[in-house]
């Protein structure tokens, strides 16, 4: 069986990996990911080595001040800034809404909202809060591909900030604090 594939949108978020982990970075946002992780897995299935699992690795901004700090696997993930109901009659043409990911039930769980905008208003956090409890630039991505291409994902997001107005200030600091705690969960699931 193959190995299973980390992915990761900057390499600061992943520092703590082991040594020789196989580690794909995407770059920042939804268009990143998903044409860098199809690029990849195009390549791996004609050489017959898709990986066992895709596991993204990142950090996530908290929508609800209840949302302690640490890591969470997971639940469901839906793009924030895409409305497939504006246009009638063409919804079937679009990818689905959201998508639902079986979880361990060994860390604690939330549900993700992704989008192409770094959430740093009060006004936008509230928004998405009433349908995710994290938000952040990739997810949903990684899992269309991965689902486009049959491999099981799961989804680890590390909380970085609480999407308000301090949080262009405070991530790239945050992001060593993100690494050590995204490594540990990696650790606890056994992958």
């Amino acid at each position: 069986m193959n190995a299973p594939l980390f992915v990761a949108a900057v390499p600061g978020e992943v520092t703590q990996l082991p040594e020789g982990t196989p580690l794909l970075i995407t770059g920042i946002g939804t268009l990143a990911a998903a044409i860098t992780l199809t690029e990849t897995l195009v390549q791996a299935r004609a050489e017959d080595r898709l990986p066992s699992r895709i596991i993204n690795v990142g950090t996530a901004g908290a929508l609800r001040d209840e949302h302690p700090d640490g890591v969470f696997e997971i639940t469901q993930v839906h793009k924030h800034d895409f409305n497939s109901e504006a246009v009638p009659g063409v919804a079937e043409n679009f990818l689905p809404a959201e998508f639902n990911l079986e979880v361990s039930g060994l860390l604690p769980t939330a549900q993700l909202a992704t989008g192409d905008t770094f959430v740093e208003d009060t006004q936008t956090r509230d928004r998405l809060a009433k349908r995710a409890g994290l938000v952040d630039m990739e997810g949903y991505a990684v899992v269309a591909v991965a689902r486009r291409f049959g491999v099981p994902v799961t989804l680890l997001k590390q909380i970085s900030d609480h999407a308000n107005e301090e949080t262009a200030s405070g991530w790239a600091s945050s992001l060593d604090r993100g690494a050590h705690q995204l490594s540990e969960a990696v650790e606890r699931l056994g992958f």
